[in-house]
């Protein structure tokens, strides 16, 4: 068997064995094992292959962003930084129409800034303002789908565990990605106020959502400064920081997480048993993540060897086919398989494959990191797999709204998302601008 044949379908039997129920990176690891012990015929080299992967992969003191931010996304939810976001927001957006959906996307755009994890997003907003939303006569499907939508803003604005992940994957640098993300997830969180505004406006039935205005108690500005004080702090210590160069990504998450324990502390929202709980919380992310890493690397150098990214880039510029209609199958793959696989998942199967035909093609790789997170976010917010539909579901427990409605009320933030996508594709300075 050629070592091409052998690449293509250990793609097939991991396909497979995912479908199967099989752990995704556990799917990775052992096909690409035995396609290195069928290329080279020798089990020894694959084993050592193995080996050298495990250590390569995660090794280098660069990695420790991801624990770092990982324990400071969970610290911030602890210390209760996304309710006071919102409630600072639902003031400042109190007159507008649909105005506590637009106070949600932007409460979201704000945590994820702090945060970096879109599930962490999802379980915070769906606790602190759903029940705002239905208190103030709002749809039980238009709450959690704003929810649901503004959730993504998680992996988008920095910090972002997929853009970590892609970092790593791509050889890119982090702090370049975090910086290539804020643009399109500002354009995001915008297009989510215009679109909830015009439905408000168009669409009261869809919504049905004026009587906040009049309800909602004062909070003056001095409250509103104290309970913003925190979210600001964070945010100009790490991304700051890293932003004017003062500190690497790895150097930024650890000033973030010792800022996001002295407000935890502060706030008196951590005793020893929660401390706990986050740590292991957070080596259970770092752990999974580590995994994933190591046995998406084995496959890469399994890929590699066989050569059937050359091979695949060679047939794509043979048949005529371009760089528009090799990005154009990119995604249409990357939004199928995020209906059944989560969104690490996809980065790990489908970039080392495809980075190397990027590259053939001339593409920056920062701007393809940020075309290949928002589409893969995408995922979350589309049936049969959405995470954040299970996750928003699984935090309200309200027996009134099944996961039918999240996934329906998500659907026109999932549209707009794929707008947004489309124009990023159109206009690759938006991603870059503050790049290049």
């Amino acid at each position: 068997m050629s070592p091409l044949a052998v690449a293509l379908g250990s793609l097939a039997l991991m396909l497979v064995l995912i479908y199967a129920g099989m752990h995704v990176a556990v799917a990775l690891g052992v096909v690409s094992f035995a396609g290195v012990w069928l290329i080279r015929g020798d089990v020894e080299v694959a084993a050592n292959l193995l080996a050298q992967a495990a250590s390569d992969a995660i090794a280098s003191h660069v990695f420790g962003v991801v624990p770092l931010f990982v324990l400071m996304g969970f610290l911030v939810a602890v210390a209760d930084v996304g309710r006071d976001a919102f409630e600072v927001a639902e003031r400042l957006f109190r007159r507008v129409a649909g105005g506590l959906g637009v106070a949600t996307v932007a409460a979201n755009a704000v945590f994820a800034a702090i945060t970096g994890i879109s599930i962490a997003s999802a379980a915070v907003f769906t606790r602190v303002a759903v029940p705002q939303m239905l208190r103030f006569g709002y749809r039980p499907r238009f709450a959690v789908g704003v929810v649901a939508g503004s959730s993504v803003l998680g992996m988008l604005i920095p910090p972002s565990l997929l853009m970590i992940l892609y970092g790593f994957l791509a050889n890119q640098s982090v702090g370049e990605l975090f910086i290539a993300g804020i643009v399109p997830g500002l354009v995001l969180a915008g297009a989510y106020s215009v679109a909830i505004v015009a439905m408000a406006l168009l669409a009261p039935g869809w919504v049905r959502g004026a009587r906040e205005a009049a309800e909602l108690p004062p909070l003056g500005p001095v409250a509103m400064l104290a309970k913003l004080a925190p979210s600001v702090l964070l945010i100009a210590l790490c991304l700051g920081g890293i932003y004017a160069g003062v500190f690497t990504a790895t150097e930024g998450g650890a000033v973030g997480a010792a800022g996001a324990l002295a407000v935890a502390l502060a706030r008196g929202k951590l005793d020893w048993p929660r401390l706990r709980e986050v740590l292991i919380e957070t080596g259970h992310v770092t752990v999974a993540v580590s995994f994933l890493i190591i046995c998406a690397n084995i496959y890469t150098r399994m890929l590699a060897m066989s050569g059937a990214p050359q091979f695949l880039l060679e047939t794509l510029t043979g048949a005529g086919l371009g760089a528009g209609a090799f990005l154009a199958f990119y995604i249409a793959t990357i939004l199928l398989l995020g209906t059944i696989i989560d969104s690490s998942s996809i980065l790990l199967i489908v970039l080392p494959l495809t980075l190397p035909l990027a590259q053939g093609f001339g593409m920056d790789l920062v701007w393809f990191g940020v075309v290949t997170v928002v589409a893969v976010e995408i995922g979350l917010l589309t049936p049969p797999f959405g995470l954040s539909a299970y996750v928003i579901k699984s935090s309200l427990a309200d027996p009134r709204i099944g996961l039918g409605d999240i996934f329906r009320g998500a659907a026109p933030f999932t549209f707009i998302m794929f707008l947004v996508l489309v124009a990023l594709v159109a206009f690759p300075q938006l991603s870059l601008v503050l790049v290049r």
